[in-house]
Order: C-alpha cells, then structure tokens, then sequence
C-alpha cells in the first residue's frame, strides 16, 4: 500500500502544552543525492539532517529561510541543509578522505564538530546561533541546540537509509512551565517508533498507533520538495564577479565555459557571446 511521502504533519495533544511534528521523506531526499557519488554514512547523514531541517522549519513562526550546518575537522567536515517557510529544501556535503562503508559512528565521521543554525526572515534581523556539534548523533545535537538557544525542552528522533529519511520532534510548549510530566509519558511512547515503521507506515498510522489513548488533535501535512533555485541566469551572474582576464583565458583554452550547480549538478554552458550579453 502507498502512502502520501514528502510530507511533514504537525499535532498537539488536546489540552496539555506539548507540540509534535513528523516528516517523511523519499522523492525529495533522493534528488537531494542525485548526481552526488556520496559514501553511504553521507547519504545517511544527508537524510537525517534534512529531516532535521525541515522539523526546524515548522518550528519557525516568520516567513523566511532557515541554514543548518555541521562543521567538523573529520573526514566529513561539512554538511548543510536549506529551507524555507514553504518547506522547500537543498543540501550538500563535503568529504575530503575516504570513508568506509560500514563507518556510522558521527564523531568518527565529523571529529571535532559544531553546529550552525543562520534564521533569515523575509522581515526582520537574521539571527544565527551555534552550539557544540560533539555528539553521538544529530539528533542529539539539535535537542543541545534547542535547550541552549531556545530553553525548549526537545526531543527528536532521526532515520535515514539512502532511500528514506524521516524524523519526529516532541516540544514542550513555553505554557508548560517546568511541569514535564505529559511530556515525559508521550516521549516514552514516541521512542518506541523504529526507523522500518516511520518509512513504511503513512503518518495518520503512526500517529494513531502510537498515542491511541491520547487526545491527538492532527493538522493538514505540508508537502516537502528538493528545490535548488539555481538558473542560468544566476549563473551567469555569478560569472560577473569573476576577473575579466580569467574568463578569457578560459575561453581562449576551452571554447566555452562550463559551470556545474554544486546542490543539483545542473551544468550550465556559456560562451563568449553570453559573456557579452
């Protein structure tokens, strides 16, 4: 049976100050790795922060675009994800020694590491923030995020396979106070989701299946796409920055210059009579 993918769903429990969100992802991720030859563990990582992206997004209450980055000193040594309001999203990694296939150990992967999280709102001051990015997980590194910078007491849980990502996020709402108690009841129930069942159930399921003996009041999904935004127009753009003598000397070598979209892997092909245009 197939279920409604690219989607995330947000719900709240009738009458007590605890928020949730679910995403589950598959066409969007995958073409977030199309063109990339990504080890496994990136492709893995890629997914679960993409998920993460896109739960921090609906999180947000202005119009506008959120960057997660991951910076470590290990062979992974950048990851990041863009989004907006619109749950439109775009990621990419960089690795710059090889990595075994079967190595899924983040500090392993990353090494010394920190997080970055930049708000851009389309009204307003940008805001960044960062938090330490050692940590067994991303996971784990975005409830950090959240119980430094936001003193929302979050947990998230995170799954990625190279085929399916998917995430949950549980908040407590500012309303709440220090009373935890609820929180803590629907937190045990949500941890006992597995990655199989969030990639292969559609989310009213999950949500009817894990709290069945809860108030659950679910609104309507927002779908979730891989969007790049790049143009040729943008690209050649681009192009204008670059010192006149260097574009010639391409263009004499080469004929042509070619320029290749580091999210999408578009290329886009220009010579010396669009250069003149």
């Amino acid at each position: 049976m197939m279920y409604p993918t690219d989607q995330l769903t947000r719900f709240t429990f009738v009458d007590q100050d605890v928020r949730g969100e679910l995403v589950q992802l598959s066409t969007s991720y995958q073409r977030m790795l199309q063109g990339h030859d990504y080890p496994k563990p990136v492709q893995r990582l890629l997914g679960e922060l993409m998920a993460a992206t896109s739960l921090l997004t609906a999180t947000l209450k202005f119009e506008g675009h959120i960057a997660i980055q991951l910076q470590g000193d290990g062979p992974v040594n950048f990851l990041a994800v863009n989004g907006s309001h619109h749950q439109q999203l775009r990621g990419i990694a960089r690795v710059r020694s090889a990595i075994a296939d079967d190595c899924n150990d983040l500090r392993t992967l990353m090494g010394h590491a920190h997080l970055i999280i930049t708000l851009t709102p389309l009204q307003g001051e940008r805001y960044q923030g960062m938090v330490s990015g050692n940590g067994d997980s991303i996971a784990e590194i975005i409830e950090g995020y959240f119980s430094q910078s936001e003193q929302l007491h979050t947990r998230v849980w995170l799954h990625a396979d190279a085929e399916h990502a998917a995430g949950m996020l549980l908040q407590v709402m500012p309303a709440a106070g220090h009373d935890r108690s609820y929180f803590e009841h629907v937190e045990l129930l949500t941890q006992t989701i597995t990655a199989a069942e969030l990639f292969s159930l559609g989310s009213e399921e999950i949500l009817t299946w894990l709290y069945h003996d809860e108030q659950v009041e679910v609104y309507p999904p927002q779908s979730v796409s891989f969007h790049c935004g790049c143009s040729r127009e943008r690209t050649l753009d681009a192009l204008s920055t670059v010192p006149a003598a260097e574009l010639r000397e391409i263009l004499a070598s080469d004929g042509e210059i070619r320029m290749t979209c580091d999210y999408c892997r578009t290329e886009y092909t220009f010579t010396a009579t669009d250069l003149q245009s």
